[in-house]
């Protein structure tokens, strides 16, 4: 296979990847990894390099917009990237010792767990009375309705979340994916902060987290420029087509579709990982 061809092919798969994690809500690197790891047979830690300067490419573009909406919490978001950014640099340095048996199932246990989360009803959580840590912090905020109003929240268990956020950093640093589904947890079901909050807060997160693991990789040579430029424009242009679409689509049966398939995904990386054909 030529250079170009397998560029060209690269491009079409990753502007698939990012079109799919874009209106599904899973993250491109959830589908990057497997089309690069299984399809391609791409080595897993060049497969992880190139998903994480994707995650970067697509958390700058798409974070900047829910920042500018007044979505975000950036107080909240700059303070769990301590965690994150911390635990992504421990997970790049684990990563040297682990084979690519251990990540693909390490790898197919959070698709399981992204997975199962499609399913879980999500929620807004009104009247929660702040804790003390949280005011200290002045983490708490206010997000806009579709009446132009704001509607004001608080947060509580921040050591809770933070720790958590620690585990997503180091998954990222492992596996190239933003982990966006454990900052979900974090900030969702410990925090209770509100839903939509916290999935753009988490966007905006998972930027920062991946240049912090990407230095890492680099520093060992394994971001190849080969595969992780055309991943990386793939990706983008895939996630912002999906932003565009997923205004006119009804996405809830596609997210369950998908889900299942990740599901099939993480079954076939558990059970290659298992018998050691990686």
């Amino acid at each position: 296979m030529s250079i170009l061809l397998f560029t060209l092919i690269m491009l079409a798969a990753a502007y698939g990847a990012g079109l799919l994690g874009s209106l599904t809500g899973l993250g491109g690197g959830v589908v990057v990894i497997p089309v690069l790891t299984l399809c391609f047979g791409v080595d897993f830690h060049y497969a992880v390099g190139a998903a994480l300067v994707a995650s970067i490419a697509t958390s700058s573009g798409s974070g900047s917009a829910y920042v500018k909406e007044g979505i975000t919490n950036i107080r909240l978001g700059m303070f769990l990237e301590i965690a994150t950014a911390i635990g992504a640099v421990v997970g790049a340095i684990v990563a040297v010792y682990l084979n690519n048996n251990v990540i693909a199932i390490i790898f197919g246990c959070v698709l399981i767990l992204t997975g199962t989360m499609q399913f879980v009803k999500k929620q807004d959580h009104t009247g929660i009375k702040g804790s003390e840590a949280a005011r200290r912090l002045k983490l708490f905020g206010t997000w806009p309705q579709k009446d132009g109003s704001k509607q004001y929240y608080e947060l509580k268990n921040v050591a809770s979340g933070f720790s958590v956020m620690s585990i997503a950093g180091m998954l990222s640093g492992i596996l190239g994916i933003g982990s966006g589904v454990l900052k979900v947890i974090a900030m969702d079901n410990l925090m209770k902060v509100p839903f939509k909050v916290s999935t753009t807060t988490s966007n905006f997160m998972i930027g920062v987290t991946a240049c912090a693991s990407a230095v890492v990789y680099i520093q060992r040579g394994n971001i190849v420029p080969g595969i992780a430029c055309p991943v990386m424009i793939g990706v983008l242009f895939g996630a912002l087509t999906g932003a565009r679409l997923l205004k006119y689509l009804n996405v809830s049966l596609l997210r369950k579709i998908f889900a299942f398939a990740v599901f099939l995904v993480a079954a076939n990386m558990i059970y290659m990982g298992v018998t050691g054909q990686f």
